[in-house]
């Protein structure tokens, strides 16, 4: 197979490329019609590893962090490219007002440690 992705949009006018013909390698059947695109296939195939890894943790970023063997910013950076590429923006954490709510965010991998610790300074 292949690690050639397909592009998402015309490159004369921009507007969203559709999907009209499927072919078989093995008995060179062909069908057309207007087939609904697959938003994943344009990633590439590092992001698509990282979106396995993020699904298959139930999207727990100290898994995908651990998982991909890099700094939580670092992975969370991978995913916010992941994001991007299908069209969806980063919704990050919500801003906290209190030093439990803080320590819920950063136990639930929504924060690493010094950004935790930097909202605490900037709490009292």
């Amino acid at each position: 197979m292949s690690d050639h992705r397909p592009p998402r949009s015309c490159p004369v006018c921009g507007e969203t490329l559709h999907l009209t013909r499927l072919s078989c390698q093995g008995c060179g059947t062909e069908l057309t019609g207007d087939f609904e695109n697959c938003e994943f296939c344009s990633l590439r195939k590092d992001e698509l590893e990282v979106l396995k890894i993020f699904l298959s943790s139930r999207g727990n970023m100290k898994a995908l962090e651990r998982q991909l063997g890099v700094s939580y910013p670092t992975a969370r950076a991978r995913l916010d490219t992941v994001l991007s590429h299908l069209g969806m923006e980063a919704t990050g954490a919500q801003p906290v007002e209190n030093p439990l709510e803080l320590l819920r965010a950063l136990a639930r991998g929504e924060l690493d440690l010094g950004e935790a610790a930097e909202r605490l300074t900037h709490l009292g």
